[in-house]
Order: structure tokens, then C-alpha cells, then sequence
């Protein structure tokens, strides 16, 4: 697991749109046109939704996998939350896993394993993959060692303000 008292990566949303388009250009130059982009929400729904834009992939599914309880803090294992993908719907499809990061691979991995054998090929995209990852991502922007803050998860959820009123 990464040292979260590190210096960290800081990826801002306009840094985050370079670097989902490169991500696209390194998949599109490889030749792979993916059927499905199969998101691991959450962070994989930015990446998922912006490849599917930049690859012309309409076809997006999600799938709820369970890993971190915290900063720095993980399950003993990965779960997968309901509603889980039917195989029916990616079996003999061109599948692309989109996450945004690699960090020990655990998570990419059962999403993997659970589409192999059914899929036509399956393959993984990410903005950040980590040395340690179980997974080496066939597309990956950049490489770190480093505790990432994304746009989307470094500030707390917002909560409703005191005094605010509801309309009736």
C-alpha cells in the first residue's frame, strides 16, 4: 500500500482531460476498437465516460466493486456490489476496463476474471497505475508510486448548509 504521508500526484480536472484524451489516442494507435467500456465505479466512471466519448464507444456498462473504506485503507479483498453485469451482454464483445487507477490491482483483477471466458478480448485502461498492481494495464497514462488526489474524491462530500430552506 501507498504512503499516503508522501508527496502526491495532483491530477486537476483540465490535467484530467489531457490525460483521458491521451489515453484514448494510446488505445485508438493500438488498434483495439472496444464493443463496451466496462466503468469500476467510481473513479472509473470520469475515465469511462470521457474514453467513451473519445473513442466514439456509446456502449458503457458499470460495475460496482467495493475496495477502499478509507485513505490508505482497503477491504481484505474486493466485492462486487449489485447490480452486476450480465455476461450474456459482453460475451464475444470487445471489452475495455476503465478505473482510474492501478494501485494494488485487486480490483482490476476480478473485474478481469470475470470477464475472461466470456468476452472476445478483454483490456484494461487507467490514468494511473501503481509498481505493485497485480494488473499491468495494457493502456496506462502515467506511472507512480505516489498517493493520487483526484479532482473528484480529494475534497469531503458537501452537506447541506444550516439555515438553507426547502420549497414545500
Amino acid at each position: 500500500m501507498t504512503d499516503v504521508t508522501q508527496e502526491r500526484e495532483n491530477l486537476t480536472y483540465p490535467l484530467f482531460g489531457e490525460a483521458v484524451r491521451e489515453l484514448a489516442q494510446t488505445v485508438a494507435d493500438d488498434g483495439f476498437e472496444p464493443d463496451i467500456i466496462l466503468s469500476i465505479a467510481r473513479g472509473g466512471l470520469f475515465v469511462a465516460g470521457a474514453l467513451g466519448y473519445a473513442l466514439g464507444v456509446k456502449n458503457l456498462h458499470v460495475m460496482n466493486v467495493e475496495f477502499y473504506d478509507g485513505v490508505g485503507s482497503t477491504l481484505d479483498m474486493p466485492v462486487m456490489l449489485p447490480p452486476v453485469p450480465n455476461v450474456v451482454d459482453l460475451s464475444r464483445k470487445k471489452v475495455l476496463v476503465a478505473d482510474d487507477v492501478a494501485d494494488t490491482g485487486r480490483t482490476l483483477e476480478l473485474v478481469h476474471d470475470f470477464c475472461a471466458g466470456h468476452v472476445a478480448d478483454v483490456r484494461c485502461a487507467v490514468i494511473y497505475e501503481k509498481p505493485q498492481s497485480l494488473v499491468k494495464c495494457e493502456y496506462v497514462w502515467k506511472r507512480t508510486d505516489r498517493w493520487i488526489n483526484f479532482p473528484w474524491s480529494v475534497q469531503p462530500p458537501v452537506v447541506r448548509r444550516k439555515g438553507q430552506v426547502l420549497d414545500a
